[in-house]
């Protein structure tokens, strides 16, 4: 059975999120094996998908090396353009059904367009410890899937080195503890508009080079504050980073970005 490693929300090889991505199954394997597949391949994510009646249309799960998530756009992303780039789909649209319900990827070029559903975050209580594991002050703090903490710059998001062995135990008003954004408008000279960087020791990745379902939060936060439904973002991950276009419509947000394959490989097992 083949795999390939992809970076998603990459301008090439070796930048933005790997993801290994495994070739799509007729029936779900077992649970256990697929999170040692995980283990093993020992990304972000790993992407297992399942072939339905329609040939433009695949179950999708998502695997760190320590449990199964809900949602994951750069493997998301990962698993279209192996579809496209590896195994020759030739469908215009693909869709994927998960346990955030359905999520649709389409080609504009040389991007990629995800369709995924808009988490706008809301203002909440600064959580007990949080400005201490960040070793940082937020400006603002809000919720949504996970916590949002807005900082004054780029600096101070780049400065941002946090105690991961507290961080993970932090929820405040989130969906799931141990999961933290922060962010700051870029620079005034900079090509994007806001930088980014997100920590998620709660699901056992210290730290995620480019991100889609934080996103899903950033986009609407952002085109609020800046009143426009396009931002651009870079996820400042060091030796890595993301670029991540979105796009506001209405409950939806539509993430934009590149892939490139980097590995091929076979399980034999």
């Amino acid at each position: 059975m083949r795999q390939w490693t992809v970076d998603a929300f990459a301008a090439g090889p070796f930048l933005g999120n790997p993801a290994c991505v495994v070739e799509p199954f007729d029936q779900w394997p077992d649970d256990g094996w697929m999170q040692s597949v995980a283990r093993e391949n020992n990304q972000a994510e790993t992407a297992f998908l399942r072939r339905t009646a329609d040939p433009a249309r695949f179950d999708l799960r998502w695997f760190t090396p320590g449990q199964e998530v809900d949602l994951c756009g750069h493997a998301t992303l990962a698993s279209a353009h192996a579809l496209w780039a590896e195994m020759g789909s030739g469908a215009a649209d693909l869709a994927f059904d998960t346990r955030s319900g359905p999520l649709f990827v389409r080609r504009l070029g040389d991007l990629y367009e995800m369709d995924f559903p808009a988490d706008a975050p809301r203002p909440c209580a600064v959580p007990a410890g949080l400005a201490e594991a960040l070793g940082v002050s937020p400006l603002e703090v809000l919720a949504g899937r996970y916590l949002l903490i807005v900082l004054a710059d780029a600096a101070a998001v780049h400065a941002v080195s946090p105690d991961l062995r507290v961080l993970r135990t932090i929820q405040g008003e989130a969906g799931e503890a141990g999961h933290v954004i922060v962010c700051a408008p870029a620079a005034v000279n900079d090509d994007v508009d806001v930088v980014d960087r997100f920590f998620a020791p709660g699901c056992g990745v210290d730290e995620d080079p480019a991100t889609g379902s934080a996103h899903c939060i950033l986009a609407p936060f952002w085109a609020d504050r800046l009143e426009r439904p396009a931002v651009r973002f870079r996820q400042v991950f060091p030796t890595r980073g993301g670029e991540i276009e979105t796009e506001v419509r209405g409950d939806r947000v539509l993430l934009r970005g590149r892939a490139v394959t980097t590995v091929e490989s076979r399980l034999r097992v």
